[in-house]
């Protein structure tokens, strides 16, 4: 039996978002395992900013692609990304604001708690 995800804080991963449903498993939250090659563990609020780079940088979020059921993103939409892209976005300070409680704690692999922190998006639900 598998263990629970977890996340930043190493508690429960919360789910990040269902409308639309986003996850790498498509179950609303950013599960990771081994096919999960681009390691979607981020939960990020869309900008305007970060969609238009990660268009830019080859990963078009916004143009729907309905043969992958993908409706195609909107700013303030919750889309699980892939740690590395949200570090290049940081880096080129185009980060889009982060849902910690719903970022797995794999993305620590990558970029540390502070960076992560620094881009805290405040929400109410």
């Amino acid at each position: 039996m598998k263990a629970p995800d977890r996340n930043v804080f190493d508690e429960p991963l919360v789910p990040c978002g269902t409308d639309p449903m986003t996850g790498f498993y498509r179950d609303g939250c950013c599960s990771t395992g081994p096919e999960d090659r681009g390691q979607h563990t981020v939960c990020a609020i869309m900008t305007a900013p970060f969609l238009a780079f990660s268009k830019e940088a080859g990963n078009d979020l916004s143009t729907p692609r309905p043969e992958f059921r993908f409706p195609g993103l909107r700013p303030g939409d919750r889309w699980c990304v892939c740690v590395l892209r949200w570090k290049e976005a940081l880096d080129a300070g185009f980060a889009p604001p982060v849902v910690l409680e719903s970022t797995h704690l794999r993305a620590l692999e990558f970029v540390d708690l502070a960076e992560l922190e620094s881009h805290r998006a405040v929400v109410s639900d």
